[in-house]
């Protein structure tokens, strides 16, 4: 039995499910979890000594790779300050400082500690600021683990959300409308319905919780006039693009400007962290200036402040690096599309900048329902191979792939050349 093997074993005992977040579970390819002992640049190293390529960057937020030397140089000088002061640092302006230079759309900002948090307060902000209560989001976009964002997907366009966990109530989520992603027109008709009662719209700009599913011609810019029209407030959940596919994130990329846009750990180069921000209008209804209340004792934490300082401040002085990223990224996904196509295989490679997923499915996938028609014992039989060859993809077909600054070409022709030989 292997070490990973036996810590599982001990971990069901006293964790739900093994894991301490459902995402590291390896249920749906019928495998125990790798348990992780370190990471250097591009690869992982778990207990028993086996090295693996990382196509996961702990879910995004390792941009540089894993222990970047200037990164862990800050994160071990803030320590010796110590660990955490419940006080207001000069890290803190210095990285909201930093957030506002790289992201135009954003005047103000507020931390927090988490992907999950930034979308609960950015959605109460959109509320509070329009005295409105409805929210408007897509099939298959995750937005944290919140109540009124668990909403179970595949409900149809204009129907108010069903619960998607045990332990919320229904009542919790019967202001979030549902629609596919990409159906502009099923949008639409929710404004013309209701437009005056709805606070807000929040999309992932480039779908990354069902696959990578990109956004179709049209389908921001158009999310951002109902929104200016209708007096609503739109929010851009860049927990995955953020930092990532530009230094503006996807606003940059795509040219759309969201009101309110919320931050995961990617922002502390990898520690628990998170942030909101937007037009000042908006953010100064939050206390202590405004109405609507936000509060965390851990929010700007020194040591992930110091940490996220020294990433974004590589990723604001050094542009090249998304050149280079995107160049791995049509390497590795074009690749990808022409060793599918020259096997004839009925797959589907969706892919934005260094973000991208290999779909088992002969039709385009373009939404929720479309990526959910994939074949998930073909991704099994795929993942399993990959991880026995040494390349640590995401344990589900509903996940994105993530390079970053450490992998090279060699790396990239690597996991090319074993896609090839498992298609073969």
């Amino acid at each position: 039995m292997t070490r990973s093997e036996t810590l599982y074993q001990e971990a069901v005992t006293k964790i739900p499910g093994g894991v301490n977040s459902p995402v590291r579970a390896f249920g749906s390819v019928g495998m125990t979890p790798r348990f992780i002992a370190s990471a250097q640049g591009a690869y992982l190293t778990d207990v028993d000594g086996i090295r693996y390529l990382d196509y996961i960057g702990s879910w995004g937020p390792m941009i540089l790779g894993h222990a970047v030397p200037f990164v862990l140089e800050k994160v071990q000088e803030a320590c010796q300050k110590g660990l955490s002061f419940g006080a207001a640092t000069e890290a803190e302006v210095e990285m909201a400082q930093l957030i506002c230079e790289m992201v135009p759309s954003v005047e103000m900002v507020r931390m927090v500690n988490s992907g999950t948090e930034a979308v609960m307060s950015a959605v109460r902000v959109a509320r509070g600021y329009t005295g409105r209560n409805k929210i408007i989001k897509f099939e298959g976009c995750y937005h944290g683990h919140s109540d009124a964002m668990l909403v179970k997907a595949g409900s149809g366009v204009m129907t108010a959300g069903v619960p998607d966990s045990a332990g919320v109530p229904k009542g919790c989520t019967q202001d979030t409308l549902l629609c596919a992603y990409n159906d502009i027109k099923g949008v639409e008709a929710l404004f013309d319905a209701c437009g005056d009662e709805i606070a807000a719209v929040i999309v992932e700009p480039v779908g990354a919780n069902m696959g990578v599913v990109e956004p179709a011609d049209g389908f921001l810019e158009r999310l951002r006039s109902l929104c200016t029209e209708n007096g609503s407030v739109l929010v851009f959940d860049e927990v995955i693009t953020g930092f990532r596919l530009a230094k503006a994130g996807a606003q940059e990329y795509y040219g759309v400007e969201a009101d309110l846009t919320t931050y995961g750990k990617i922002i502390g180069g990898g520690m628990p962290v998170g942030a909101y921000g937007g037009k000042k209008e908006i953010m100064e209804v939050v206390a202590p200036v405004g109405s609507v209340y936000q509060a965390g004792t851990l929010s700007g934490n020194p040591v992930a402040m110091a940490a996220g300082l020294a990433q974004l401040t590589y990723l604001n002085e050094h542009p090249e690096i998304y050149q280079k990223l995107t160049k791995l990224g049509e390497m590795l996904y074009g690749g990808l599309r022409t060793l599918c196509k020259e096997h004839h295989l009925p797959c589907q490679v969706n892919a934005v900048g260094s973000l991208g997923c290999l779909f088992f499915t002969s039709e385009p996938v373009t939404d929720y329902t479309s990526a959910k028609r994939s074949n998930t014992k073909a991704f099994t039989k795929y993942f399993r191979y990959m991880l026995e060859h040494g390349i640590y993809l995401a344990p589900s077909q509903f996940e994105a792939m993530f390079l970053s600054a450490a992998h090279t070409k060699e790396n990239v022709q690597k996991t090319l050349d074993l896609i090839q030989g498992y298609f073969a």
